[in-house]
């Protein structure tokens, strides 16, 4: 399918899904922009940068000074990609910015919009039930985006990625949480405590995949205003199978042991057992199937491919000690 070429905004594209979108935008003949705060460059470096304009803008600051979507719509792009809203008043000034020219909106959400779904695989019909501030600050957000679509006052497409995986940063681990050294203690075939039974899962998704995504959404507007999609990967996992694999990875056999949460947080530091309740609690289980019919979404990493990717480079960099 050919695609014709339009300016594309990108506001937060340095971070994970930014340095895997930019190139394919870039590839595809698309005019884009790059909105962030800083000079930081893309966790993965690729000539397709040299071919971008970049716009130092601080968000929080341009709205709290009232600023931000004028900045934005004055850009005249014909798709804006937001990658870093969180609250509805940030998404309700872009959509305001954005009204006349009714400029596609995408937005990065997230599957905890879902809280604790009733039936699994979830589906984006599935009532929302969110729990922990950034849950409910996202569902707000889709609320607002999808309303205002529904009048006529913008054009948006939300986009709900699991826990983005890739080069050069610390996937959830088996544990639940983000200390790679997890993955050190897999690696030299130390023991591994879990909470409970090890049987909740989490749904990891590689930050190429939410962009191919997010590629994919502009590509197939009219099939994609108005609607939100799953973008993860083909299944999930659970802690013990996530664990019991990572051991294999490293030609380790299993060193499992598994305590009731209220003896497992203790293990753990007070920040560790916060991320691996908020990632129990939720469970998160999503369906695809509403973006592989629409969009033409297929993911190239399963959840496990995605994170082995991950923490090669993290052995690389010596964050992970294998020896």
């Amino acid at each position: 399918m050919y695609v014709l070429p339009v300016r594309l905004v990108i506001i937060g594209g340095t971070g994970h899904i930014g340095t895997f979108l930019i190139p394919r935008l870039v590839n595809a003949g698309h005019d884009v922009i790059v909105a962030s705060r800083g000079k930081r460059g893309p966790y993965v470096a690729h000539p397709a940068w040299d071919a971008v304009r970049r716009i130092d803008i601080d968000r929080t600051a341009e709205d709290a000074a009232g600023t931000f979507g004028a900045r934005i719509a004055a850009l005249e792009a014909d798709a804006v990609v937001d990658l870093i809203c969180f609250t509805p008043a940030s998404a309700q000034h872009l959509v305001d910015a954005l009204r006349e020219r009714q400029t596609l909106l995408l937005h990065c959400g997230t599957m905890w919009v879902h809280g604790r779904p009733a039936t699994v695989p979830v589906t984006e019909d599935a009532p929302r039930h969110p729990f922990g501030d950034y849950g409910i600050q996202k569902a707000a957000i889709e609320r607002l985006l999808l309303d205002s679509t529904r009048r006529g006052v913008s054009r948006a497409v939300i986009l709900h990625p699991g826990h983005l995986v890739g080069p050069w940063w610390n996937p959830l681990n088996p544990a639940g949480h983000f200390n790679p050294n997890v993955f050190t203690r897999i690696a030299h075939g130390e023991v591994l405590q879990l909470p409970n039974e090890g049987m909740e899962t989490v749904h990891h998704v590689h930050a190429d995949d939410v962009a191919q995504a997010f590629e994919l959404a502009v590509n197939h507007a009219d099939d994609a205003v108005g609607e939100s999609f799953h973008v993860v990967s083909p299944a999930p996992i659970t802690l013990r199978a996530y664990a019991e694999a990572m051991f294999a990875h490293f030609d380790q056999p299993a060193q499992l042991r598994f305590l009731p949460w209220d003896e497992w947080q203790h293990t753990v530091t007070e920040a560790e057992a916060a991320a691996t309740w908020d990632h129990i609690a939720h469970s998160p289980h999503g369906s695809i199937a509403k973006a592989r019919q629409r969009l033409g979404y297929a993911p190239r990493y399963s959840s496990l491919e995605a994170v082995i990717e991950s923490v090669t480079s993290l052995i690389a960099s010596g964050v992970v000690r294998v020896a």
